[in-house]
């Protein structure tokens, strides 16, 4: 198996995410918001004012959510429609992805995406429709389904998609480590339909030092929270791989994903991500957003972050 080359990720050395969700990341809320109210949500996201964050920023890169646990996506997607059958229409009409592309290209700013594994938990119709069952198990036909869900988004966008991080894999040996598909070689082949050069990361939960999960992603997933990985007597100096895949960790600025005011002195948040950098390693700093707007403390941390790229 090959990986995708993360010479473009490794240069880049920091970037940013953004939960875009229906509720609080995490949560069992925004199951009630109807298809027009989500709508007008996802209407109101300002690309361009985010677009003009991002390039003072000199940001590489962006993650934006397209949904979680409510059911509500953020571009269309006519294959999760047919096989949910919910009417009118959770994912919105706005293809947000493809707005923040055309915004955001013409600077070098790439658009990576946020995809959970799983089906909405907190919305009956979709699990009852694709087999999902949360606690675990082979599930072969959920994910033969999920990944005709995902080869959509995928053909959709091609190469406007840079990269993949998929939450929620915390069933790995039951669902994915397989000899026969589906797998973890078939969800990647779903993952990267439209764009063979995209990287792709798999999500096993919180892990400190970070892992790779397989041989088919391309980055570690990474995910932090509290304990943020540094060399001592007890592991061994951190590389840039981390068994073949590019190391990656991604955290959160605020109190929680996407909520709260600045959890970290400024001087943790640049001092963390230029040690990290220093080991050929790449930091993604999630924050919250209003409208698509990062707000103005969180973008003084990130100001400071780029004043030593």
């Amino acid at each position: 198996m090959t990986r995708s080359n993360t010479d473009w990720f490794l240069d880049a050395k920091w970037g940013v995410f953004t939960h875009f969700l229906a509720a609080e990341a995490s949560s069992s809320g925004g199951a009630d918001i109807t298809a027009e109210m989500w709508n007008q949500r996802v209407d109101a996201f300002d690309v361009p004012g985010l677009g003009r964050q991002l390039r003072e920023l000199n940001a590489k890169y962006i993650f934006i959510t397209l949904g979680q646990n409510s059911g509500h996506f953020c571009a269309p997607n006519a294959t999760y429609d047919h096989l949910v059958g919910i009417s009118p229409s959770k994912c919105s009409r706005r293809d947000l992805v493809s707005d923040l592309w055309e915004e955001l290209h013409g600077s070098g700013i790439r658009v990576m995406v946020y995809a959970p594994a799983g089906a909405p938990e907190h919305e009956p119709q979709a699990v009852e429709r694709l087999g999902w069952k949360a606690n675990g198990g082979r599930l072969a036909e959920f994910q033969r389904k999920w990944e005709q869900i995902i080869r959509d988004w995928s053909l959709r966008w091609g190469e406007k998609v840079s990269g993949w991080w998929l939450d929620g894999c915390y069933y790995a040996d039951d669902m994915y480590r397989h000899a026969d598909e589906p797998n973890f070689k078939s969800f990647r082949a779903a993952l990267l339909a439209g764009n063979p050069y995209g990287i792709v990361a798999f999500n096993p939960g919180l892990f400190t030092p970070i892992i790779s999960m397989t041989e088919h992603e391309d980055y570690t997933a990474g995910e932090i929270n509290i304990a943020f990985p540094v060399n001592d007597k007890y592991h061994p100096p951190l590389t840039r791989w981390v068994n073949g895949a590019q190391r990656h960790i991604l955290s959160f600025l605020g109190d929680g994903w996407g909520v709260g005011l600045p959890r970290f002195p400024t001087e943790f948040v640049v001092g963390f991500t230029q040690y990290t950098n220093q080991w050929g390693g790449v930091v993604t700093w999630d924050v919250p957003t209003v409208n698509g707007l990062i707000p103005q403390p969180f973008m003084e941390q990130l100001r400071a972050i780029n004043t030593t790229r």
